[in-house]
């Protein structure tokens, strides 16, 4: 009995009439124990089992038994939202307390040893899926390059009114599925004077809509959580909406006034030299094993939109020199003004072609066709979209068990900034990279996850 009334004495507070029958009746004292006593399972077997150590300090042992259990701000004293909590979708922005830098300095970097290295074992988890996770968005984009090439290719080539040529550039880039390239290749046409500047414009309007499809299909690798893909979904129709405003914008102001046009025409130099390409860091990590497996010849597309071949046959099919599979080979250029012949002193390669310094990449076949080549790039677009699901699970996991229990006030003063300076992060962070699809991409999980606020 003297268990029973250290168990639940807010029971016996809140109805006083059982006190009368555990005194008075034996058998509702039983009924009592079986049916009230029994549902505080927990509490019983953890009061029967407590150690020395807590009978000694019974107020740390009940600190310990609130805290196991506790799974929402209501529970907590505080009333502050822990990361992992079952109500965490529940708090608004505008309850969310503010933390000082010192806390988010402490919950950084004050840990004992064994919580070290469980940050070493997550932070190289996270570091290992999300490499993965852009080696799957370049192989996604040379896989669209090889599926796709052709047809935007022949797209690009057309000279058409604005409207039209916004909807090409969209459809061009989400075919290939990069704006750098669309953006390229718009550039090869106006300098070779197979599009006009004014047509290039609109071109590359179109193609900075149609880059923003990447990120969208990234969002929907979280749809096992209806939370986190709302957000998700939220976070990447950010980059929509501001390059589709930004077009709804500036697109009628280039019809009536063609400020664009005459505002690079003034920002032209008198001479302009020939530059070199410069890769992103991010490129030259990922790159060298994507293009193991799958490289797309980009001057495919080039030829076919400036009208020096008129389709993709004139590519087919593939013809290594001597049978022997390597850049030299297959893929080096015949020099025409020398008088050297495709198949006497030079190979050809048609959408998939080789690299200087990996070779010949594994989907690459000597002898093949429009039709091989096809379906190697469709058997890689698959691949990449399974790997890329499969690492944003990884990552999204990774990262929330890193932050598990973490309170939301430190999180989001180490992830609010400034307005402006997000602008200038973000702008730095492209820049570095050289692709927008990669920034938001990467972005939009943690937007799901709710560390970033959108």
């Amino acid at each position: 009995r003297s268990t029973i009334f250290y168990i639940v004495p807010d029971f016996l507070a809140c109805y006083p009439a059982s006190s009368h029958y555990l005194k008075n009746t034996p058998t509702q004292l039983a009924f009592f124990e079986r049916n009230i006593v029994d549902s505080h399972y927990y509490t019983r077997t953890r009061a029967s089992t407590m150690s020395t150590t807590e009978a000694q300090d019974p107020v740390k042992s009940e600190t310990n038994k609130v805290e196991s259990v506790i799974r929402s701000r209501k529970e907590r004293p505080t009333g502050s939202t822990h990361f992992g909590d079952a109500d965490w979708d529940e708090e608004q922005v505008d309850e969310i307390g503010d933390a000082t830098w010192g806390e988010v300095a402490k919950a950084c970097c004050v840990h004992d040893a064994k919580e070290w290295g469980k940050i070493f074992v997550g932070a190289c988890g996270a570091l290992f899926f999300l490499y993965f996770f852009l080696f799957a968005l370049e192989l996604l984009g040379n896989s669209a390059k090889v599926l796709g090439g052709c047809r935007a290719g022949g797209l690009l080539s057309d000279e058409t009114n604005p409207v039209a040529g916004l909807v090409i550039g969209e459809l061009a880039t989400a075919l290939i599925q990069s704006s750098s390239t669309t953006t390229s290749i718009i550039v090869s046409l106006v300098g070779a004077d197979a599009v006009s500047v004014n047509s290039g414009i609109y071109l590359v309007m179109g193609a900075n809509i149609g880059t923003s499809v990447t990120n969208t299909i990234v969002s929907m690798g979280q749809m096992a959580d209806g939370a986190q893909l709302e957000r998700a979904f939220a976070g990447a129709t950010v980059h929509d909406l501001f390059n589709l405003l930004s077009v709804a914008i500036l697109f009628p102001l280039e019809i009536i006034s063609h400020y664009l046009y005459h505002l690079t025409k003034a920002m032209l130099p008198d001479n302009v030299k020939d530059g070199e390409a410069w890769s992103g860091p991010i490129k030259k990590i990922v790159s060298p094993l994507s293009d193991k497996i799958i490289k797309s010849n980009k001057d495919v597309i080039k030829d076919i939109a400036t009208g020096k071949v008129e389709s993709c046959d004139a590519y087919y099919p593939v013809l290594c020199l001597d049978g022997i599979e390597d850049y030299k080979h297959c893929a080096s250029k015949c020099d025409k003004d020398a008088g050297e012949e495709v198949g006497v002193d030079c190979g050809r390669v048609g959408l998939i072609t080789c690299d200087k310094t990996t070779g010949c990449p594994a989907f690459f076949q000597n002898g093949a066709n429009l039709h091989d080549d096809s379906i190697s790039g469709g058997v890689c677009l698959v691949l990449s979209l399974f790997l890329l699901i499969v690492c944003l699970m990884g990552l999204v996991n990774v990262l929330q068990r890193g932050l598990a229990g973490m309170s939301t006030r430190i999180i989001y003063k180490a992830t609010n900034v400034n307005g402006l300076i997000g602008i200038v992060i973000g702008a730095a962070i492209t820049i570095l990279v050289q692709s927008s699809s990669i920034t938001t991409s990467v972005l939009t999980p943690f937007v799901g996850l709710g560390v970033i606020q959108l």
